[in-house]
């Protein structure tokens, strides 16, 4: 009986964040959107773009540092914990996890841990940061890839899964992507 209530108060939660953020896409105002967020739980601070279809998944989980712009389609799991640190940019139809089910289990329980993603990190389209990444500082996951593994900084990673395939020449950053010439 315990479990089943259990069961029944989280399925409760996930419906009324779901309502919660279908509702906040709808507003055309960012900041509006980013204070009634904040009004959730999220910790989100100044100068961030956050385009309207943007999903997020508790946002009381969500920590967001200045400068950073989050494009259109993103999906910010932030069940676990997410913390995107400063001047990060990810781009249009990203996935980032920080939950998913042990396949090995009996009774297919969720497991997981924080994802972060250090200042000047660039996620590319359509990639997938899994459970419990690390981005290092002025790292680029590259379209498409899928990244399993912590990624140091500076490094290029791409493929399935994403691995080293370069790395960035330029370790002092002055942009600020939130800004107009650098919005996603």
């Amino acid at each position: 009986m315990k479990d089943r209530l259990r069961r029944i108060y989280y399925s409760w939660l996930l419906s009324m964040n779901y309502i919660s953020m279908a509702f906040i896409r709808k507003i055309p105002s960012q900041t509006i959107r980013k204070q009634l967020l904040r009004m959730l739980g999220a910790e989100i601070s100044t100068h961030v773009s956050m385009f309207s279809t943007v999903d997020i998944r508790n946002p009381k989980g969500l920590k967001i540092g200045r400068g950073c712009s989050i494009g259109p389609h993103v999906m910010l799991d932030a069940r676990m914990g997410l913390e995107i640190k400063e001047n990060v940019t990810i781009a249009y139809d990203a996935t980032i996890w920080t939950l998913h089910h042990e396949m090995n289990s009996a009774d297919f329980h969720g497991t997981g841990a924080k994802t972060t993603i250090e200042d000047y990190a660039w996620i590319c389209s359509k990639s997938i940061l899994l459970p419990g990444v690390h981005i290092g500082r002025g790292a680029v996951v590259a379209s498409g890839a899928v990244v399993t593994q912590d990624v140091e900084p500076y490094s290029v990673v791409g493929g399935i899964p994403a691995k080293k395939i370069g790395e960035r020449k330029v370790h002092d950053f002055t942009y600020e992507p939130y800004t107009h010439m650098h919005i996603v």
